[in-house]
């Protein structure tokens, strides 16, 4: 019976959390009932909680994860001063007459929105409130129109720099080595947060061109539900090369540095948090209104993300202690398929778990605990990592519990059902599946840009 207390530890986090209990208390109490169950029976040595002091100790020395509150800080900047939805307007100019072209520039913007702010919720509350007033009104299909936002507020999981791939990228780096140790190399090979960036700018790029090759065709072979737009304002071209060259120079700058090694992650998220900042100067966005707001914002989501850490480090310490690690190790090992079935039923989980836990609490309490039984099976760190995130975000926007769909509903008007969101998704979901399959047959995708960079 003891060996399967690690199972029910997981499966009384899943419950309490289900419950609406705040994350970080859910994990550590947890963790801390059950330690304390377990020394009173006799099965628990308490020795063990004296390596905590060390483990939060570690964390708040992390270098990588400092970039953590400065993404944030760049992201909540680029949204709350309006430059997102400057650029959106132009960018809907720029694709007038074009089939399905409001609809395209909803996705380009969001994918510069999600490579910006890398937080599912925020992406698409901010392009439901720009993008859902405008497409309805131009006489886009509601289904269309909730689809096309929900799925491109997903792109936050996949298009770097996101907050999604940094702390992946610190957990997948952390089992990878955990896995190598185990397996008697002591010579240990590392993967960087810049890796797993580099791995994610191929599949990213072209789900983003599959949701726009799926907007242009829907926009000709069903023009009525992604009419042309036929705007009489004169399209200006200066301005809509500026209001695109400055987010995107700034993301090439950030992202070109952390892949090419020439900063650190959290050095290039200094650097983008400052170029935020003087966008917003210089679009005469900056004001101290405006600046209290994104330090608010910045602080509160970086309380949770660090918060949510701290709960996880003392949940995987009491898992192990149970002998967790070594139950996952070897149910994985009888488990029919080897490595292939593995993966699979990981996957499958992690989809699941994709309808009740956010990212953040994945990425700590789950990818810990099967991210080292896998990768001693062989499987490739970055290429793991990337399919981990494209699944989270295949399952953040999968009717009827996808997280995107509930952050949509909440600022949706009353007049878009919940029901056209749900049928709006499922073609993005089918785009979603493929790219996901597409990864599994060639891992090259996500494989070949770092192996290059390494060279």
């Amino acid at each position: 019976m003891i060996e399967f207390v690690p199972l029910l530890m997981f499966l009384a986090v899943c419950a309490l959390l289900m419950l609406g209990y705040p994350v970080a208390i859910t994990l550590a109490g947890v963790a801390l009932i059950f330690a304390a169950t377990g020394v009173i029976a006799g099965v628990f040595d308490p020795a063990l909680l004296l390596a905590m002091p060390d483990r939060i100790f570690g964390i708040m020395t992390n270098e990588a994860l400092t970039a953590v509150p400065l993404f944030v800080f760049m992201g909540v900047m680029l949204e709350k001063s309006r430059i997102a939805e400057a650029l959106l307007e132009n960018m809907a100019r720029a694709f007038r007459g074009l089939p399905g072209g409001l609809g395209i520039s909803v996705v380009v913007v969001g994918m510069f929105l999600a490579a910006s702010t890398g937080i599912v919720g925020a992406t698409v509350v901010a392009m439901g409130l720009m993008s859902l007033p405008t497409m309805l009104k131009r006489g886009y299909d509601p289904c269309l129109a909730t689809g096309t936002i929900c799925a491109t507020g997903t792109l936050g999981q996949i298009i770097p720099p996101s907050i999604t791939l940094i702390l992946l990228g610190e957990v997948i780096s952390n089992a990878y080595q955990r896995a190598q140790l185990a397996s008697g190399s002591f010579n240990t090979d590392t993967v960087s947060v810049g890796d797993l960036f580099a791995g994610a700018v191929i599949p990213g790029l072209l789900l983003v061109c599959a949701y726009a090759v799926y907007l242009f065709l829907t926009g000709i072979l069903a023009p009525q539900k992604a009419p042309r737009v036929e705007d009489e304002i004169e399209v200006r071209w200066a301005s809509i090369f500026a209001s695109l060259a400055s987010p995107l120079i700034l993301i090439i700058v950030v992202l070109g540095s952390i892949i090419a090694g020439i900063a650190t992650p959290s050095e290039a998220a200094g650097v983008g948090a400052f170029g935020a900042l003087i966008m917003a100067g210089l679009k005469n966005q900056l004001n101290l209104k405006t600046l209290r707001l994104v330090m608010s914002e910045t602080l509160r989501t970086s309380g949770m993300v660090f918060l949510i850490l701290i709960g996880a480090s003392v949940f995987s310490l009491v898992f192990r202690g149970f002998g967790g690690e070594h139950l996952i190790q070897e149910a994985f090992s009888n488990m029919p398929g080897g490595v292939l079935g593995a993966i699979t039923i990981v996957m499958v989980v992690i989809f699941l778990l994709g309808f009740i836990l956010d990212f953040i609490e994945i990425t700590f309490v789950v990818v810990p605990i099967v991210g080292p039984v896998l990768l001693a099976m062989g499987v490739d760190p970055i290429w793991l990592g990337i399919m981990i995130a494209l699944n989270l975000q295949t399952s953040f926007l999968t009717p009827p519990f996808g997280f995107s769909l509930f952050y949509l509903r909440a600022v949706a008007p009353d007049s878009v059902e919940t029901l056209n969101i749900y049928r709006g998704v499922i073609p993005f979901v089918l785009i979603q599946i493929g790219a996901l399959v597409a990864l599994a047959v060639w891992p090259q995708l996500a494989t070949w840009l770092p192996a290059l960079l390494r060279q």
